[in-house]
Protein backbone atom coordinates (compact mmCIF):
# COMPACT_ATOMS: atom_id res chain seq x y z
CA UNK A 1 0.00 0.00 0.00
CA UNK A 2 1.30 3.46 -0.94
CA UNK A 3 0.71 5.47 2.23
CA UNK A 4 2.35 8.53 0.66
CA UNK A 5 -0.89 9.14 -1.23
CA UNK A 6 -3.05 8.87 1.88
CA UNK A 7 -3.64 11.16 4.82
CA UNK A 8 -3.04 9.76 8.29
CA UNK A 9 -4.54 10.87 11.58
CA UNK A 10 -3.39 9.75 15.03
CA UNK A 11 -6.27 9.28 17.45
CA UNK A 12 -5.68 8.91 21.20
CA UNK A 13 -7.61 5.90 22.49
CA UNK A 14 -6.62 5.84 26.15
CA UNK A 15 -4.16 7.31 28.63
CA UNK A 16 -2.77 4.79 31.12
CA UNK A 17 -1.64 6.12 34.49
CA UNK A 18 -0.16 4.43 37.53
CA UNK A 19 3.62 4.72 37.29
CA UNK A 20 5.10 7.30 39.66
CA UNK A 21 8.22 8.02 37.59
CA UNK A 22 9.17 8.15 33.92
CA UNK A 23 8.16 5.18 31.76
CA UNK A 24 11.14 3.85 29.84
CA UNK A 25 9.97 0.94 27.74
CA UNK A 26 6.93 -0.95 26.44
CA UNK A 27 6.36 -4.47 25.14
CA UNK A 28 3.23 -5.94 23.55
CA UNK A 29 2.60 -9.60 24.26
CA UNK A 30 2.77 -11.48 20.91
CA UNK A 31 -0.04 -13.91 21.74
CA UNK A 32 -2.50 -11.90 23.86
CA UNK A 33 -3.80 -8.41 24.57
CA UNK A 34 -1.28 -7.78 27.36
CA UNK A 35 1.03 -4.76 27.34
CA UNK A 36 4.03 -4.47 29.69
CA UNK A 37 5.55 -1.16 30.80
CA UNK A 38 8.59 -0.47 32.97
CA UNK A 39 9.60 2.61 34.85
CA UNK A 40 11.99 4.56 37.00
CA UNK A 41 9.67 3.74 39.92
CA UNK A 42 11.32 0.24 40.01
CA UNK A 43 8.12 -1.51 38.89
CA UNK A 44 6.70 -3.24 35.84
CA UNK A 45 3.01 -2.91 35.09
CA UNK A 46 0.97 -5.36 33.06
CA UNK A 47 -1.98 -3.84 31.24
CA UNK A 48 -4.85 -5.89 29.83
CA UNK A 49 -7.57 -4.94 27.39
CA UNK A 50 -11.21 -5.60 28.29
CA UNK A 51 -12.85 -7.25 25.28
CA UNK A 52 -16.27 -5.88 26.24
CA UNK A 53 -15.23 -2.21 26.41
CA UNK A 54 -11.94 -2.26 24.43
CA UNK A 55 -10.33 -0.32 27.29
CA UNK A 56 -7.13 -1.18 29.17
CA UNK A 57 -6.70 -1.65 32.90
CA UNK A 58 -3.75 -2.56 35.10
CA UNK A 59 -3.78 -6.32 35.62
CA UNK A 60 -0.66 -6.59 37.77
CA UNK A 61 2.20 -4.58 39.28
CA UNK A 62 5.52 -6.44 39.42
CA UNK A 63 7.49 -4.95 42.29
CA UNK A 64 9.88 -5.72 45.15
CA UNK A 65 12.24 -7.58 42.82
CA UNK A 66 14.24 -4.81 41.18
CA UNK A 67 15.85 -2.25 43.51
CA UNK A 68 16.48 0.43 40.89
CA UNK A 69 14.99 1.71 37.62
CA UNK A 70 13.57 -0.96 35.29
CA UNK A 71 14.88 0.14 31.90
CA UNK A 72 13.66 -2.49 29.43
CA UNK A 73 11.11 -5.29 29.09
CA UNK A 74 10.48 -7.97 26.46
CA UNK A 75 8.09 -10.91 26.09
CA UNK A 76 9.31 -14.27 24.85
CA UNK A 77 7.96 -15.33 21.43
CA UNK A 78 5.57 -17.75 23.14
CA UNK A 79 4.20 -14.90 25.26
CA UNK A 80 4.69 -16.97 28.42
CA UNK A 81 7.78 -15.28 29.85
CA UNK A 82 8.61 -11.63 30.43
CA UNK A 83 12.21 -10.43 30.83
CA UNK A 84 12.92 -7.16 32.61
CA UNK A 85 16.29 -5.38 32.70
CA UNK A 86 17.20 -3.04 35.53
CA UNK A 87 19.76 -0.50 36.64
CA UNK A 88 20.36 -2.82 39.63
CA UNK A 89 22.53 -4.88 37.21
CA UNK A 90 20.07 -7.80 37.04
CA UNK A 91 17.57 -9.18 34.56
CA UNK A 92 14.45 -10.81 35.98
CA UNK A 93 12.37 -13.50 34.26
CA UNK A 94 8.65 -13.52 35.05
CA UNK A 95 6.03 -16.18 34.34
CA UNK A 96 2.25 -16.04 34.67
CA UNK A 97 1.40 -18.83 37.10
CA UNK A 98 -2.31 -19.02 37.79
CA UNK A 99 -3.47 -15.43 38.10
CA UNK A 100 -0.15 -14.04 39.32
CA UNK A 101 3.17 -13.19 37.74
CA UNK A 102 6.09 -14.76 39.59
CA UNK A 103 9.80 -14.08 39.25
CA UNK A 104 11.16 -17.49 38.26
CA UNK A 105 14.78 -16.54 37.56
CA UNK A 106 17.22 -13.68 38.13
CA UNK A 107 20.20 -13.25 35.78
CA UNK A 108 23.32 -11.70 37.26
CA UNK A 109 26.71 -10.92 35.80
CA UNK A 110 26.75 -7.40 34.40
CA UNK A 111 28.87 -5.00 36.43
CA UNK A 112 26.27 -2.22 36.44
CA UNK A 113 23.08 -0.97 34.78
CA UNK A 114 21.39 -3.35 32.34
CA UNK A 115 19.92 -1.20 29.58
CA UNK A 116 18.09 -3.60 27.25
CA UNK A 117 16.89 -7.18 26.85
CA UNK A 118 15.77 -9.12 23.75
CA UNK A 119 14.68 -12.68 22.86
CA UNK A 120 15.63 -14.36 19.60
CA UNK A 121 12.91 -15.56 17.21
CA UNK A 122 12.73 -19.09 18.66
CA UNK A 123 12.94 -18.04 22.30
CA UNK A 124 16.03 -20.18 22.84
CA UNK A 125 18.39 -17.24 23.41
CA UNK A 126 18.20 -14.04 25.40
CA UNK A 127 20.48 -11.02 24.98
CA UNK A 128 21.22 -8.29 27.52
CA UNK A 129 23.43 -5.21 27.36
CA UNK A 130 24.80 -2.81 29.91
CA UNK A 131 26.63 0.38 30.76
CA UNK A 132 29.60 -1.92 31.39
CA UNK A 133 30.05 -1.92 27.54
CA UNK A 134 29.25 -5.62 27.22
CA UNK A 135 26.54 -7.73 25.58
CA UNK A 136 25.65 -11.06 27.18
CA UNK A 137 24.04 -13.99 25.38
CA UNK A 138 22.03 -16.35 27.58
CA UNK A 139 20.89 -19.84 26.60
CA UNK A 140 17.38 -20.73 27.76
CA UNK A 141 17.39 -24.16 29.44
CA UNK A 142 14.53 -26.34 30.74
CA UNK A 143 13.00 -25.41 34.08
CA UNK A 144 13.45 -21.65 33.56
CA UNK A 145 17.20 -21.98 33.89
CA UNK A 146 19.50 -19.59 32.00
CA UNK A 147 23.18 -20.09 31.25
CA UNK A 148 25.55 -17.42 29.93
CA UNK A 149 26.51 -18.52 26.43
CA UNK A 150 28.88 -15.72 25.49
CA UNK A 151 30.02 -12.25 26.55
CA UNK A 152 30.69 -9.74 23.74
CA UNK A 153 33.13 -6.93 24.45
CA UNK A 154 33.19 -5.08 21.12
CA UNK A 155 31.69 -1.75 22.17
CA UNK A 156 33.82 0.99 23.68
CA UNK A 157 31.00 2.77 25.52
CA UNK A 158 27.59 2.29 27.14
CA UNK A 159 25.44 -0.16 25.11
CA UNK A 160 21.92 1.22 24.79
CA UNK A 161 19.96 -1.55 23.05
CA UNK A 162 20.10 -5.14 21.81
CA UNK A 163 17.74 -6.50 19.18
CA UNK A 164 17.61 -9.87 17.43
CA UNK A 165 16.89 -10.18 13.71
CA UNK A 166 13.23 -11.22 13.23
CA UNK A 167 14.01 -14.53 11.51
CA UNK A 168 17.69 -15.37 12.03
CA UNK A 169 20.04 -15.76 15.00
CA UNK A 170 21.74 -12.45 14.25
CA UNK A 171 22.02 -9.96 17.09
CA UNK A 172 22.33 -6.19 16.78
CA UNK A 173 23.40 -3.73 19.46
CA UNK A 174 23.37 0.07 19.64
CA UNK A 175 25.86 2.09 21.61
CA UNK A 176 27.07 5.40 22.97
CA UNK A 177 30.15 4.87 20.77
CA UNK A 178 27.89 5.82 17.82
CA UNK A 179 27.80 2.28 16.50
CA UNK A 180 25.50 -0.53 15.53
CA UNK A 181 27.01 -3.98 15.83
CA UNK A 182 25.71 -7.18 14.27
CA UNK A 183 26.60 -10.58 15.70
CA UNK A 184 26.07 -14.08 14.34
CA UNK A 185 27.18 -17.49 15.55
CA UNK A 186 25.82 -20.98 16.31
CA UNK A 187 28.10 -22.65 13.79
CA UNK A 188 27.71 -19.88 11.21
CA UNK A 189 29.86 -16.90 10.36
CA UNK A 190 29.47 -14.10 12.90
CA UNK A 191 29.59 -10.51 11.73
CA UNK A 192 29.73 -7.20 13.56
CA UNK A 193 29.14 -4.01 11.62
CA UNK A 194 30.34 -0.85 13.32
CA UNK A 195 29.83 2.73 12.21
CA UNK A 196 32.73 4.34 14.06
CA UNK A 197 36.09 5.91 13.30
CA UNK A 198 38.09 2.72 13.18
CA UNK A 199 37.96 -0.70 11.54
CA UNK A 200 37.88 -4.16 13.04
CA UNK A 201 37.89 -7.56 11.38
CA UNK A 202 37.56 -10.59 13.60
CA UNK A 203 37.36 -14.28 12.74
CA UNK A 204 35.58 -17.24 14.24
CA UNK A 205 37.59 -19.87 16.08
CA UNK A 206 37.31 -23.12 14.17
CA UNK A 207 35.77 -25.34 16.86
CA UNK A 208 34.46 -22.60 19.10
CA UNK A 209 30.90 -21.36 19.61
CA UNK A 210 32.19 -17.93 20.58
CA UNK A 211 30.95 -14.84 18.77
CA UNK A 212 33.62 -12.85 16.92
CA UNK A 213 33.73 -9.77 14.74
CA UNK A 214 34.67 -10.48 11.12
CA UNK A 215 33.63 -7.26 9.43
CA UNK A 216 33.51 -3.57 10.18
CA UNK A 217 32.00 -0.73 8.21
CA UNK A 218 34.52 2.08 8.49
CA UNK A 219 34.06 5.80 8.80
CA UNK A 220 37.45 7.31 8.05
CA UNK A 221 38.79 10.80 8.61
CA UNK A 222 39.31 11.14 4.86
CA UNK A 223 35.83 9.79 4.04
CA UNK A 224 37.32 7.19 1.71
CA UNK A 225 35.10 4.42 3.03
CA UNK A 226 31.65 4.26 4.66
CA UNK A 227 30.69 7.79 5.70
CA UNK A 228 27.05 7.03 6.40
CA UNK A 229 27.19 6.09 10.06
CA UNK A 230 25.59 8.05 12.88
CA UNK A 231 27.70 10.79 14.42
CA UNK A 232 26.30 10.51 17.95
CA UNK A 233 24.65 8.00 20.30
CA UNK A 234 22.55 5.34 18.53
CA UNK A 235 19.48 4.78 20.71
CA UNK A 236 17.38 2.19 18.94
CA UNK A 237 16.79 0.10 15.82
CA UNK A 238 13.97 -1.85 14.23
CA UNK A 239 13.43 -4.15 11.24
CA UNK A 240 10.83 -4.26 8.52
CA UNK A 241 8.68 -7.44 8.49
CA UNK A 242 10.84 -9.15 5.86
CA UNK A 243 14.02 -8.49 7.81
CA UNK A 244 15.91 -7.13 4.82
CA UNK A 245 15.73 -3.50 5.93
CA UNK A 246 16.65 -1.86 9.23
CA UNK A 247 16.03 1.60 10.63
CA UNK A 248 18.22 3.23 13.29
CA UNK A 249 17.74 6.44 15.28
CA UNK A 250 20.24 8.65 17.01
CA UNK A 251 21.17 11.64 19.12
CA UNK A 252 22.43 13.16 15.85
CA UNK A 253 18.75 13.92 15.01
CA UNK A 254 18.61 11.52 12.05
CA UNK A 255 17.07 8.18 11.24
CA UNK A 256 18.84 5.94 8.77
CA UNK A 257 17.56 3.13 6.58
CA UNK A 258 19.82 0.15 5.84
CA UNK A 259 19.32 -2.95 3.68
CA UNK A 260 20.86 -6.39 3.22
CA UNK A 261 20.46 -9.50 1.08
CA UNK A 262 18.36 -11.93 3.10
CA UNK A 263 18.73 -14.70 0.52
CA UNK A 264 22.50 -14.73 0.92
CA UNK A 265 22.27 -14.74 4.72
CA UNK A 266 19.64 -17.47 4.89
CA UNK A 267 21.37 -19.58 2.24
CA UNK A 268 24.52 -19.99 4.32
CA UNK A 269 26.66 -18.25 1.70
CA UNK A 270 28.12 -15.90 4.25
CA UNK A 271 26.86 -12.75 5.90
CA UNK A 272 25.67 -10.18 3.43
CA UNK A 273 26.67 -6.70 4.59
CA UNK A 274 24.16 -4.07 5.58
CA UNK A 275 24.33 -1.10 3.23
CA UNK A 276 23.11 2.43 3.79
CA UNK A 277 19.99 3.32 1.76
CA UNK A 278 19.10 6.81 2.92
CA UNK A 279 19.20 9.27 5.79
CA UNK A 280 16.16 11.22 6.95
CA UNK A 281 17.30 14.50 8.45
CA UNK A 282 15.69 17.84 9.19
CA UNK A 283 12.57 16.35 10.76
CA UNK A 284 13.68 16.10 14.40
CA UNK A 285 15.04 18.93 16.52
CA UNK A 286 15.91 16.89 19.60
CA UNK A 287 17.20 13.37 20.35
CA UNK A 288 15.28 10.45 18.80
CA UNK A 289 14.94 7.80 21.50
CA UNK A 290 12.76 5.17 19.83
CA UNK A 291 11.89 3.84 16.40
CA UNK A 292 9.59 0.98 15.37
CA UNK A 293 8.67 -0.38 11.93
CA UNK A 294 5.09 -1.65 11.56
CA UNK A 295 3.97 -4.72 9.63
CA UNK A 296 2.41 -2.37 7.09
CA UNK A 297 5.67 -0.53 6.53
CA UNK A 298 5.05 2.60 8.61
CA UNK A 299 8.01 3.83 10.68
CA UNK A 300 7.13 5.54 13.99
CA UNK A 301 9.61 7.58 16.03
CA UNK A 302 9.49 8.99 19.55
CA UNK A 303 11.72 11.91 20.51
CA UNK A 304 12.75 14.38 23.18
CA UNK A 305 10.58 17.10 21.61
CA UNK A 306 7.48 15.29 22.97
CA UNK A 307 6.29 14.40 19.45
CA UNK A 308 5.58 11.20 17.54
CA UNK A 309 6.33 11.09 13.81
CA UNK A 310 5.39 8.65 11.06
CA UNK A 311 7.47 7.98 7.95
CA UNK A 312 6.41 5.99 4.89
CA UNK A 313 8.06 4.84 1.69
CA UNK A 314 7.18 6.85 -1.38
CA UNK A 315 6.96 5.31 -4.83
CA UNK A 316 8.48 8.44 -6.35
CA UNK A 317 12.12 8.56 -7.35
CA UNK A 318 12.72 4.80 -7.34
CA UNK A 319 15.44 5.20 -9.97
CA UNK A 320 17.76 6.49 -7.25
CA UNK A 321 16.49 4.04 -4.66
CA UNK A 322 13.72 4.07 -2.06
CA UNK A 323 12.50 7.41 -0.80
CA UNK A 324 11.04 7.79 2.67
CA UNK A 325 9.10 10.85 3.71
CA UNK A 326 7.41 12.30 6.76
CA UNK A 327 3.69 11.54 6.55
CA UNK A 328 2.45 12.75 9.92
CA UNK A 329 3.76 14.55 12.99
CA UNK A 330 1.82 14.49 16.27
CA UNK A 331 2.88 17.54 18.26
CA UNK A 332 2.73 17.31 22.06
CA UNK A 333 1.89 13.62 22.01
CA UNK A 334 3.11 13.67 25.62
CA UNK A 335 3.99 16.41 28.07
CA UNK A 336 7.63 15.34 28.17
CA UNK A 337 10.15 13.16 26.23
CA UNK A 338 8.72 10.19 24.33
CA UNK A 339 10.96 7.27 25.32
CA UNK A 340 9.27 4.40 23.49
CA UNK A 341 6.89 3.78 20.59
CA UNK A 342 5.70 0.25 19.88
CA UNK A 343 3.27 -1.11 17.27
CA UNK A 344 0.87 -3.82 18.44
CA UNK A 345 1.24 -7.39 17.16
CA UNK A 346 -2.51 -7.89 16.95
CA UNK A 347 -3.73 -4.75 15.23
CA UNK A 348 -1.87 -3.06 12.39
CA UNK A 349 -2.68 0.50 13.37
CA UNK A 350 -2.50 0.29 17.18
CA UNK A 351 0.48 2.08 18.73
CA UNK A 352 1.60 2.49 22.35
CA UNK A 353 3.89 5.27 23.54
CA UNK A 354 5.68 5.89 26.85
CA UNK A 355 7.04 9.11 28.26
CA UNK A 356 9.01 10.91 30.94
CA UNK A 357 5.65 12.31 32.04
CA UNK A 358 4.92 8.91 33.64
CA UNK A 359 2.10 7.96 31.30
CA UNK A 360 1.45 5.45 28.54
CA UNK A 361 -0.85 6.29 25.67
CA UNK A 362 -2.66 3.97 23.29
CA UNK A 363 -3.16 5.40 19.83
CA UNK A 364 -4.92 4.34 16.64
CA UNK A 365 -3.53 5.49 13.30
CA UNK A 366 -6.41 6.14 10.91
CA UNK A 367 -6.38 6.65 7.15
CA UNK A 368 -8.15 9.75 5.84
CA UNK A 369 -8.13 8.78 2.16
CA UNK A 370 -6.47 10.24 -0.94
CA UNK A 371 -3.94 12.79 0.21
CA UNK A 372 -0.63 14.22 -0.95
CA UNK A 373 2.04 14.45 1.71
CA UNK A 374 3.91 17.74 2.06
CA UNK A 375 6.74 16.16 4.04
CA UNK A 376 10.35 16.98 3.27
CA UNK A 377 12.13 14.80 0.75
Amino acid sequence: MDFSEEGLELKEIQRLEGHTDRVWSLAWNPTSSLLASCSGDKTVRIWQRFSSTSSWHCKAVLEETHTRTVRSCAWSPSGKLLATASFDATTAIWELIGDDFECVSTLEGHENEVKSVSWNASGSLLATCSRDKSVWIWEVLPGNEFECFSVLQGHTQDVKMVQWHPTMDVLFSCSYDNSVKQNRTLGLIMIIEVFVLYSQIWAEDGDSDDWHCVQTLVMTDTFESCTNGHTSTVWALSFNPEGDKMVTCSDDLTIKIWETDNITMQGGEGCAPWKHLCTLSGYHVRTIFSVHWSREGIIATGAADDAIRFFVESKDGLIDGPLYKLQLKKEQAHDMDVNSVQWSFGENRLLASASDDGTIKIWELETLGNFRSEGKK
